[in-house]
């Protein structure tokens, strides 16, 4: 299994390739790259939240308690709520992190279960989704592409550290598979659970107000770029050439009106 220092080395390398990426091929703006690009170093730490040991756990909810404040009071700001109730969301939704949800991670849940797995990878990037804020969709599915990055690089390092190379032969620990897995043998319940927040976490994301606006608002203005034009004679002039007859381009628009009848 790889060790704390491993993990969060590796997704912050892949953080620095993530924001530089995007920034020097897509021209997104800075202030975003270093942003997804620190989300994705974090969360390299998120699937050990649910473990036994100390420290992993302790500087994964230190990190989740004090980044998804910042982020909510800034996402609230962006849809219209006051400023002094955003900062008391966030003052809450701290306390809730920090203890509430550290207490129920000790007490109800194992180490390598479904926080190690495909499905809660997802689901941490349409959580950071939902947080983030900004007009553009595609800047914050950006953003939550980082995290998922992050928590799969995770994951992925701890099958890598599971097979063991012992003078050419190979030898599966018994802790290979249970990171980079889809559903958990040991717990029915689990999946359910699992599944049951991707669902409904999956129908949010989809229908958020303004996300389904902002789509059509963006195909529209890409038909109207395209659109042809609506008169017969503006269509005929487009299609015919000028030195035709005019007589012609009459019984051209009046066929194309029949057609459109």
């Amino acid at each position: 299994m790889a060790d704390f220092k491993t993990h969060i080395g590796t997704s912050t390398a892949l953080g620095l390739v993530y924001g530089g990426a995007a920034y020097g091929l897509f021209q997104v703006p800075p202030q975003t790259c270093i942003l997804a690009g620190a989300l994705c170093g974090v969360s390299g730490m998120l699937p050990d939240v649910d473990s036994k040991s100390g420290r992993p756990r302790r500087e994964t909810l230190a990190f989740v308690s004090a980044m998804v404040p910042i982020l909510l009071v800034d996402r609230l700001r962006s849809l219209g709520v006051a400023p002094e109730t955003a900062v008391l969301v966030g003052a809450l939704g701290y306390l809730l992190i920090r203890f509430g949800l550290g207490f129920f991670l000790r007490k109800y849940t194992v180490h390598r279960g479904m926080f190690h797995s495909l499905p809660a990878a997802v689901i941490f990037g349409e959580l950071a989704f939902l947080l983030a804020s900004g007009d553009d969709w595609r800047l914050r599915l950006y953003k939550a592409g980082g995290v998922t990055l992050g928590f799969v690089s995770h994951l992925v390092l701890d099958e890598l550290y599971s097979i063991h190379w012992n003078f050419g032969w190979v030898r599966l620990k018994k802790s290979f598979g249970t990171a980079l897995k889809v559903f958990s043998t040991k717990s029915i319940w689990a999946n359910v659970s699992t599944y049951g927040k991707l669902a409904l976490l999956s129908y949010v994301v989809f229908y958020e107000p303004g996300w389904v606006q902002r789509y059509q608002n963006d195909r529209a203005e890409r038909w109207q770029r395209q659109a042809i034009p609506q008169s017969s004679e503006e269509v005929v002039a487009g299609w015919v050439p000028k030195e035709t007859p005019q007589n012609v381009q009459e019984t051209a628009s009046q066929l194309l009106d029949r057609l459109r009848r």
